[in-house]
């Protein structure tokens, strides 16, 4: 049944309209220009300004000096963590910051005693916004993006001096005039650098927890490389995704809006990034199916060597003559890739090499046998085997196979310590190694000239 009319759910009142910019731009220079000529007074007022400009000179002066010897010291500090150091010179760098907050609460306080609260109350508002000031710079240091940490520094720095000198609400309303509209968005210069100061905080928690909650996931033993890795990177894609979501709805940011036009951004970039998205997914797959973890030995191609790390663009492998390559997901996907400790660390080697056809061939078989199992790498579970594959020019040639358990530590230095064993041991049973010899026939009417003759006829 329809209410009547008069008696339906009371309407929402009207949203209040946007504030004037030109307006607020001349309350708030009209409230500096206020503060300022109050301070320029002659008076108490005065004196305290003239005090705080001292103790910033000071400030930096003992900066300066403290911070040259503070270098000096740092400097002999070769043992230490990184994270220490590096506290150590976010120290160094605010010295002069550090000394006016020191030196102005101390002034402050002596003034407090020595003459009436009113006359100090400058110079305590001074030491407020120094502490402040001190405590932004060191809180930022967690934001890790150089760009990001500037932003949110500066705009925690100017947010808290405009609040303890009561000039925040005219600021506010200014932002909040200068403003884009599109349609029904209304995007203001204050929605903006609050999303970039809350996202920034929420960024450098949510990196925190990533390292912290990644440190105890790689140490844990029951889960595999490759899904330490999976697990590792969805717990990243979540934290920071909610950061950066949660801080927009923060701010007071549509998402519904933003869900239309990141669609229609991402539909751009699609086509554009689409060799990104294909590493992206392909990386997946590497840690889905684990066809390919951190320290396997692998060869594409001609590159040949252990996996170090997986990202989510490409795979980091390293060779043995420390070169690292950095391999597309894509290509481990589509290419053909030998993975020489996929199911198992068992490699089997060939080496091919040949002796004359005077020396018994069963000997030689015994032989480079018992040689190949005196290397250490070799392994007894499968033993070693040599046959003959043919009978060459000069040669009877063998091929010998053995198996080590550990690729990592390399192919070529085994082959050739077999190799150096096989010459050990042939050298000692009197087997030779036969090489190609040929014979120069001087036809009859011809002359042998030599580079000496050469050399005489051109000096002639």
């Amino acid at each position: 049944m329809p209410d009547p009319p008069g008696m339906g759910a009371p309407e929402a009142p009207p949203a209040p309209p946007p504030p004037d910019l030109m307006v607020e731009l001349w309350a708030l220079w009209a409230r500096l220009e206020a503060f300022v000529g109050d301070l320029a007074r002659p008076g108490w007022k005065l004196w305290q300004v003239l005090i705080v400009l001292g103790l910033i000179a000071l400030a930096w002066l003992v900066g300066r000096v403290v911070a040259g010897r503070m270098t000096e010291w740092m400097r002999g500090l070769t043992h230490r963590p990184k994270w220490q150091l590096r506290w150590l010179v976010t120290i160094r760098n605010r010295l002069p910051l550090i000394a006016f907050a020191v030196m102005a609460w101390a002034v402050y306080l002596t003034m407090q005693e020595v003459t009436w609260p009113s006359r100090s109350y400058f110079v305590g508002l001074a030491a407020t916004i120094g502490t402040a000031w001190v405590a932004v710079s060191f809180a930022t240091k967690l934001v890790r993006n150089p760009i990001l940490q500037k932003v949110v520094r500066w705009g925690l720095w100017a947010w808290v001096t405009l609040f303890y000198l009561g000039l925040w609400d005219s600021t506010e309303r200014t932002l909040e005039g200068l403003a884009l509209e599109v349609g029904d968005l209304r995007l203001s210069a204050l929605t903006v650098l609050k999303a970039l100061v809350i996202v920034g905080v929420l960024f450098a928690a949510a990196r925190f927890l990533t390292t912290t909650t990644s440190a105890r996931i790689t140490k844990s033993e029951n889960l595999s490389p490759s899904m330490q890795v999976l697990t590792v990177k969805m717990i990243q894609i979540v934290l920071y995704a909610g950061a950066f979501f949660i801080g927009l709805k923060a701010v007071g940011v549509d998402l519904t809006g933003l869900a239309v036009l990141s669609g229609a951004i991402g539909v751009g970039l699609g086509f554009g990034l689409q060799k990104v998205i294909s590493n992206l997914v392909s990386g997946v797959i590497i840690l889905l199916d684990k066809s390919i973890k951190p320290g396997d030995v692998i060869s594409l191609g001609e590159t040949f060597g252990w996996v170090t790390a997986l990202t989510s663009r490409y795979v980091s492998l390293t060779t043995r003559d420390g070169k690292e390559y950095l391999i597309p997901n894509e290509d481990l996907i589509t290419g053909q890739v030998v993975n020489w400790s996929h199911s198992n660390d068992y490699v089997r080697l060939d080496i091919f090499f040949g002796t004359a056809y005077g020396d018994d061939p069963h000997l030689v078989r015994r032989i480079a046998v018992e040689a190949a199992g005196s290397v250490g790498r070799v392994i007894d579970i499968r033993p070693p085997v040599c046959h003959i594959v043919g009978f060459g020019d000069s040669s009877v040639d063998y091929i010998l196979r053995f198996w080590i358990a550990d690729p990592t530590q390399g192919l070529t230095n085994i082959r050739g310590n077999v190799y150096l064993a096989l010459w050990d041991a042939f050298h000692e049973h009197g087997i030779s190694i036969p090489f190609p010899q040929r014979e120069v026939k001087v036809l009859d009417g011809s002359r042998l000239v030599t580079r000496r003759d050469e050399m005489a006829q051109a000096a002639e």
